[in-house]
């Protein structure tokens, strides 16, 4: 009767035990036994650090299955409910699961290498004038990947300047080429003891401006690009009220933000607290092109088909909110968003580069669970919130979808 993702764990009366696992595998679940444990938790990596076992002894409950425990020890793994398309979280991959796993790790370092390109285009392919950075620190395998792909890109120029040489070059000139490298430092220093995403409403723009310190001396003030990787860009906020200010003071010529994440245009309501259509960055933009484009009028007849399937009991039966977005290229979103996400006063020119959906379910192919981004959810429940969120910010109610 569930709708939603769960990787639940429960305990009887009896003494019997169980852990089930939503249809559609929304939720990761996992469990290892032995002669003397039976063990499950959301996460492998934390089992096998626990227990000190290989990968493949950890072992995946399958969506709709339970693992039951009897009280004297016996266990059965059972399909208790129909598997349906599996859903599986993407946003766990991007971010919310332990990064020592070693297949997230892949996939996070996948997700970064799938940018270079994009950045490298961005930049005119000019490596020579732009240092590489991550925000700390969940997006540092990201960063790990990206620079991967710009190392490839750069050896292969190495290569063939050197092929076009033929015999006219001395040792310097060989050695100058030979140890071009991606410039890579550290620029922004987050205290570790401050998460912003899980802080509440009301202190989170306080504390992101206090989270993060910069490098001094690291760039060539008016001549230098500033890249900094991201694994996601959920509101701006840490970006317009803390970030970009400081990286700013390092006098860059341009900044480019750059998401591992596609932009994350709606709700969740699987278990990540993310609910609230006026918090999310890429709403914020869509509403501002409508505004300025004279389009308010779409926001007007979406407001109105969700209050009509409201009044018959079928707010589940579509994800209206999409119809916010279509006037507009991901391209012109990502435009507007660089804007908001500018304090007044910068100097240097801001740019946003997201990850696209294709290069997500490439890096993440197990887990295409991708409703933040394209709004196609897995269960009915999915819609309802989404557009109840959105009649909650159509009504300037500040809550949360569910």
């Amino acid at each position: 009767m569930f709708d939603g993702g769960y990787h639940v764990a429960g305990l009887i009366g009896s003494g019997d035990s169980f852990v089930i696992r939503d249809p559609h595998g929304i939720r990761p679940s996992y469990y290892y036994i032995n002669d003397d444990v039976i063990v499950a938790a959301s996460e492998r990596a934390a089992i096998r650090t626990s227990f000190n076992v290989g990968e493949n002894e950890v072992l995946e409950l399958m969506p709709g299955n339970a693992l039951i425990v009897k009280e004297n020890g016996d266990y059965s793994i059972e399909q208790i409910l129909t598997p349906k398309e599996r859903r599986a979280c993407s946003f766990e991959r991007i971010y919310f699961s332990r990064g020592n796993d070693e297949k997230i790790y892949k996939e996070r370092s996948s997700l970064g290498r799938n940018l270079s390109e994009t950045v490298l285009k961005a930049i005119d392919n000019d490596l020579r004038h732009t240092i590489f950075s991550f925000i700390p620190n969940t997006a540092e395998v990201a960063f790990y990947g990206l620079i991967k792909g710009l190392e490839t890109y750069l050896n292969r120029i190495k290569v063939e300047r050197i092929m076009s040489w033929e015999k006219d070059f001395d040792e310097e000139k060989l050695t100058e080429m030979v140890n071009r490298r991606v410039r890579i430092d550290k620029i922004a220093i987050k205290d570790v003891k401050m998460r912003t995403f899980i802080t509440e409403d009301s202190g989170r723009n306080e504390m992101v401006q206090h989270v993060y310190d910069i490098t001094y001396g690291t760039v060539q003030p008016g001549v230098d690009t500033l890249v900094v990787i991201d694994d996601s860009i959920v509101r701006g906020t840490t970006l317009r009220e803390s970030i970009i200010k400081m990286l700013d003071r390092l006098g860059p010529k341009r900044i480019i933000v750059v998401s591992s994440a596609p932009q994350i245009r709606y709700p969740d309501c699987y278990g990540i607290d993310m609910s609230k259509m006026g918090d999310f960055v890429a709403f914020q933009a869509a509403i501002s092109l409508l505004k300025e484009t004279g389009r308010e009028h779409i926001l007007q007849e979406a407001y109105g088909l969700c209050k009509e399937l409201e009044r018959t009991n079928t707010l589940h039966a579509q994800n209206v909110v999409r119809n916010i977005y279509k006037p507009f290229t991901t391209q012109e979103i990502s435009d507007k968003i660089a804007q908001i996400i500018t304090p007044t006063g910068i100097s240097a020119h801001v740019d946003v580069i997201y990850q696209s959906i294709d290069g997500l379910h490439d890096a993440c192919p197990n887990n295409l669970g991708d409703w933040y981004f394209t709004g196609n959810y897995p269960t009915p429940g999915g819609n309802r919130v989404v557009n109840k969120a959105f009649m909650n910010f159509m009504e300037g109610k500040n809550e949360r979808g569910y």
